[in-house]
């Protein structure tokens, strides 16, 4: 072997252990984000077996979006408000009270549903306006403010629909949650438009993701290494061309899907890319530092309410559409899934930690479960049990974490 070669070697030998260690350490640093995603993959190919199939069939699929859907909206305003140190129990009455607005103004005043929606979200983001003023300028506990708010919006939805179901919906309100994007392009089998959105979806991650690392590195900021990089991405890619090949031999992508996904995107570079976000995360981290620091603390948390309420009232438009009326027990229970949701997916109960794309998978991990149970015909009493020890153990890991 000549010398070169020798001092080759001699010199490689030493990085192998160095880069294990680099690589064991990022992920134990890592290990909840991780974690959430490889238990999705668990429970969804578990579900997969024990359904003999059923639970991935493009018509059972659809479905498990659709139920969802107004959890992950939901979810990404609730993952704001717990980072920032707060709480919203009322948004499951919220998004009842708007639903049933909206079902008012469109059946029994014969409204069109497009100022209808708009009156809805901008009535959404009054209602978390009010809630926040006591919240962030009062001073008065978020849980209070937003269990009271809870019973007082049950109250109002019992009222406004006078205790009666009130539908059906004109057809264009009820795409919002039951209609499919076009297919322009055609497919007898296939709807080859969602199978292209699918796959210009995945091709747009997988070049965002590689842009945000190289202005990293170009900045010399920490990056995770390229081997899990270039695993979570490929299969992220992997996972949106497999389920929009699914969704497409059937109806192809959902209308309420196209909605998620934009305002996943939304929120994801709101949280990881602006100066807003950085400040909600200060605000929960460390409340007086932050203000210390000049960040506007009460109006920041004002604003993550207003989010709120305007996100509950989206999801209480797309569930009344799915279900093409508008019932006084809508949004019953909606608050529990939501806030177990951001908890599952990484959400630190003290605020200051949590992650949209946690959210997201936290959401579809109850969401799976709850349709998984359902094919499997475990009685709704077992499910909540399953769901509470689910929660419970995210949370007790989330402290354990913390305090070691």
């Amino acid at each position: 072997m000549s010398q070169p070669e020798a001092n080759a070697v001699q010199g490689a030998a030493p990085t192998t252990p160095v880069t294990a260690k680099l690589h064991v350490g990022f992920l134990k640093n890592n290990l909840r984000e991780y974690g959430m995603l490889i238990s999705l993959v668990a429970i969804m190919v578990l579900f997969q077996v024990l359904t003999d199939g059923t639970l991935l069939r493009p018509l059972n699929l659809t479905n498990l979006l659709l139920q969802n859907s107004y959890v992950v909206i939901m979810a990404l305003g609730m993952l704001l408000v717990i980072v920032a140190g707060h709480i919203d129990l009322s948004v499951g009455s919220v998004c009842g009270f708007i639903g049933a607005l909206a079902a008012v103004l469109m059946v029994e005043y014969e409204w069109h549903f497009i100022p209808t929606a708009i009156i809805s979200i901008v009535a959404g983001a009054v209602i978390g306006a009010a809630q926040g003023w006591f919240v962030a300028f009062r001073k008065i506990p978020s849980f209070i403010v937003t269990l009271a708010g809870m019973l007082v919006f049950k109250g109002l939805t019992l009222a406004l629909l006078a205790g009666q179901s009130v539908g059906p919906f004109p057809v264009e309100f009820q795409r919002l949650s039951s209609g499919f994007i076009p297919d322009p392009l055609g497919g007898d089998t296939l709807r080859t438009t969602s199978l292209v959105v699918g796959a210009l979806a995945a091709a747009a991650l997988v070049f965002f993701k590689l842009r945000g690392r190289a202005k990293l590195k170009a900045h010399g900021m920490e990056q995770e290494p390229y081997a899990f990089f270039l695993v979570k991405n490929l299969f992220f890619a992997a996972i949106i061309l497999f389920f929009s090949y699914l969704l497409s031999t059937y109806k192809g992508l959902p209308n309420v899907l196209v909605v998620m996904a934009v305002l996943i995107v939304v929120y994801d570079f709101v949280t990881n890319r602006t100066t807003i976000g950085r400040r909600i995360y200060a605000l929960g981290g460390n409340e007086k530092a932050a203000r210390l620091s000049g960040v506007k603390t009460q109006r920041l948390a004002f604003l993550t309410f207003v989010n709120m309420g305007a996100l509950a009232a989206l999801a209480g438009l797309v569930f009344a559409a799915r279900l093409n009326t508008a019932t006084p027990k809508a949004g019953l229970g909606f608050e529990l899934d939501v806030i177990a949701a951001c908890f599952i997916g990484g959400a630190s109960a003290s605020g200051g930690v949590g992650r949209v794309m946690g959210a997201v998978i936290g959401a579809f991990i109850m969401g799976v479960m709850n349709n998984g149970m359902s094919i499997l015909g475990i009685g709704i009493d077992y499910q909540q049990v399953i769901k509470g020890l689910v929660l419970l153990a995210a949370v007790f890991i989330d402290v354990y974490n913390k305090n070691k």
